[in-house]
């Protein structure tokens, strides 16, 4: 997705976009796929993909479906999604265009509905595009329960207060910019509140280290939410020291948790 006046703040158009999609697909496509494999995703189904971002799971579920099923796989800005054999690209705005409703046997978002205000709006809308007996999956972090970095062999106290004032600032500029920070451990409710049932949730936290994806992915945040780090009030030196932190063979801490929610809706 791109930066929108719904306050998504990773834009597709910025020129960090490709690696940000890159460090999200190591970081978190195996735990999204088991998960979608969990609902029997196969030949014949039709599928939405969400905020399809990068297009990884998009075309994981393709070839999962292949050759019978088909993939819609939409995005605001879908400059960095190419069609491939079972899988339409389609440029749209889950808060304002329509969808077809009772259509999709799954439908999936990651990282899409915690950015947007209106995001039990857009739930609704995603419920109503499954048809009866489909499942809805949102993958979504809680934003507030990152570990602490383990001050262990050299890196030492000065790297865990540089990756402590990161993770301040990058709460508050999600925050700023309209992130619902507990909508992880939120959507649950918020499915069974729309009618679905079978709602199953499961957690997944991290360990990181200097060389795992996730780390990475921070890192990279770093650069491409520079701007907007220092409107949140961590300055280029800051960053610079957050950087290092994480980048020290010593680091060692836990990422936030990362929820993957299920629900059925009901029918045939």
């Amino acid at each position: 997705m791109t930066t929108t006046p719904h306050g998504y703040v990773f834009d597709n158009e910025n020129e960090h976009a490709a690696e940000q999609h890159r460090c999200l697909a190591a970081a978190y496509d195996p735990f999204t796929t088991r998960r979608l494999a969990r609902l029997g995703v196969g030949p014949g189904a039709r599928v939405l993909e969400v905020g399809a971002g990068g297009g990884s799971v998009a075309r994981w579920l393709a070839g999962r479906v292949a050759p019978t099923g088909s993939v819609l796989a939409t995005d605001v800005t879908p400059r960095h999604l190419a069609p491939a054999p079972g899988l339409r690209v389609l440029t749209h705005d889950i808060t304002a265009d329509p969808l077809p409703e009772n259509a999709f046997d799954v439908v999936h978002a990651r990282l899409v509905l915690l950015h947007l205000p209106g995001r039990l709006d857009v739930l609704r809308r995603l419920v109503a595009a499954l048809r009866p007996g489909g499942w809805l999956q949102l993958d979504e972090f809680d934003e507030t329960t990152y570990g602490p970095l383990i001050p262990v062999g050299e890196s030492g106290e000065g790297a865990r207060a540089a990756y402590g004032a990161y993770l301040r600032a990058k709460t508050a500029l999600l925050e700023s910019a309209g992130a619902a920070l507990t909508w992880g451990r939120d959507a649950a409710t918020a499915l069974h509140a729309t009618g679905l049932t079978d709602i199953d949730a499961e957690p997944e936290v991290q360990r990181w280290r200097a060389d795992s994806p996730g780390t990475a992915l921070q890192i990279h945040n770093t650069r491409h939410l520079r701007d907007r780090f220092l409107a949140a009030g961590l300055t280029d030196e800051g960053l610079k020291a957050a950087r290092a932190a994480m980048s020290h063979p010593d680091f060692l801490a836990a990422s936030c948790l990362m929820y993957s929610v299920q629900g059925r809706k009901p029918g045939v």
